[in-house]
């Protein structure tokens, strides 16, 4: 999904740091549900572009609107739309092309309204000085740092802000967390399945399928389903592997591989679109 395929040029000479990098990624994009702060308003065409799952599609889009080099920096009209999901793969995108470690975590930030958890996406890059994983926000910008009155560090966010789906899980399973925190307040959903959702989506980006937020397979519980016992034992164990996947990731491959519930074979349900679309 990462790989920028006929546009590998494209990232010849991107600079290295992480903090640059994904300044150039909030300058391709514009996310559908916050083109109004910019005073955007979004066509049922260019909306389209929120089911492109592959970099190199999205940079296909991106390069049909305006065909200068990537760090040009576009007006917020002429960027490609997307969500936080396409600020992330793209982002995971550029850093592994300079040679930076990353890769896509699926979860739930805590830093747009109130108190609730809303479903996201994020980076997660390999800081080598600091021999430590560090999530970082390429969605959000100026504008959106003000509106939200965050206060930390985009390219350190606390682990504490940004849950992954893991980590929401293992959470709401202690009784530390609520579940019907987590989940979307623009469609007011909330609860144990879409928690469960993303921690299924997360272990699949880290085996390198980063899928949309909105895609479902296997044994995804459906909204306000009851999860079963034998599902709530496989989503525990998916929480642990995913929770530090560096030390535990045979185990954690073979489980999504082997597992018909978390198995992708080429083929997701897009729900916004309702239809099965094949991946490759």
């Amino acid at each position: 999904m990462t790989d920028p395929g006929r546009h590998r040029a494209r990232f010849t000479g991107l600079p290295r740091d992480v903090a640059s990098l994904a300044r150039i990624t909030r300058g391709l994009i514009i996310h559908e549900h916050f083109a109004a702060i910019y005073g955007v308003p979004i066509s049922d065409e260019a909306r389209k572009a929120v089911h492109v799952r592959r970099v190199e599609e999205l940079l296909d889009h991106v390069l049909r609107i305006d065909a200068r080099d990537l760090p040009e920096k576009r007006p917020p009209g002429a960027r490609v739309v997307g969500n936080c999901r396409h600020f992330t793969v793209l982002l995971v995108s550029m850093l592994r092309s300079v040679g930076v470690p990353a890769r896509a975590r699926c979860g739930f930030g805590g830093y747009f309204l109130g108190d609730t958890f809303e479903d996201h996406w994020v980076c997660e890059y390999w800081d080598a000085a600091q021999r430590r994983w560090r999530l970082v926000d390429a969605q959000i910008d100026g504008r959106q740092r003000s509106a939200f009155g965050i206060d930390f560090d985009l390219t350190d966010v606390p682990r504490d802000r940004f849950l992954v789906g893991g980590a929401a899980w293992t959470q709401c399973r202690s009784g530390e967390a609520d579940p019907n925190r987590f989940g979307l307040s623009l469609t007011n959903e909330f609860g144990w399945w879409w928690i469960a959702a993303n921690l299924m989506r997360d272990a699949a980006a880290l085996d390198n399928t980063e899928l949309l937020p909105w895609d479902s397979w296997g044994g995804m519980p459906n909204p306000d389903e009851v999860i079963d016992a034998d599902r709530l034992d496989l989503f525990d164990r998916l929480a642990r592997l995913t929770a530090n996947p560096d030390t535990q990731w045979d185990e954690l491959v073979e489980l999504c591989d082997a597992d018909d519930r978390l198995r992708i074979d080429g083929v997701v349900h897009n729900e916004i679109r309702n239809r099965d679309e094949r991946l490759w």
